[in-house]
């Protein structure tokens, strides 16, 4: 098992990589060029800046039993197929069960745009979040723990 990250754009890259560390996981951060990392101890993976560049190179790492920590909902459809966990950064977890209904919105919202609708964005992140965030990758990492 081990945690791979879209780190673009990812608002708990140093939670994820700590809380990886605290279960002595492997971790791995993707991003493109854009973005900027460092750890001590995750890997850290740098693709070219490009349209899902960093995203086709974390799905092609996936693995059955690994936990993927993405926003990205057509990253977390492929993902899911390859038999990982899927966890969004407020501690979502990204299933089987909804992961339908989180591209149809998706779609929805992509149409809508198109059409010129403004949407609101999403308020601002708060502590609660995080929190949330890193307590469903704990509950996520010692489900899996119990499966192996």
């Amino acid at each position: 098992m081990r945690i791979l990250i879209d780190a673009d754009g990812c608002p708990v890259v140093r939670e994820a990589v700590s809380t990886a560390k605290k279960h002595g996981l492997a971790c791995i951060i993707i991003a493109d060029t854009a973005h900027f990392f460092e750890s001590d101890y995750a890997e850290v993976i740098t693709v070219d800046k490009g349209a899902d560049s960093a995203d086709l190179r974390l799905v092609n790492l996936a693995v059955k039993g690994d936990i993927v920590v993405t926003q990205d909902h057509g990253l977390a459809a492929l993902c899911l197929s390859k038999c990982t966990k899927v966890i969004d950064q407020n501690g979502m977890e990204i299933n089987d069960f909804n992961i339908d209904a989180l591209l149809q919105s998706r779609y929805n919202s992509k149409k809508l745009r198109a059409a010129g609708v403004r949407l609101k964005g999403p308020a601002k992140r708060t502590a609660q979040q995080t929190r949330d965030f890193t307590e469903k990758l704990e509950m996520l990492i010692k489900t899996e723990r119990k499966e192996d």
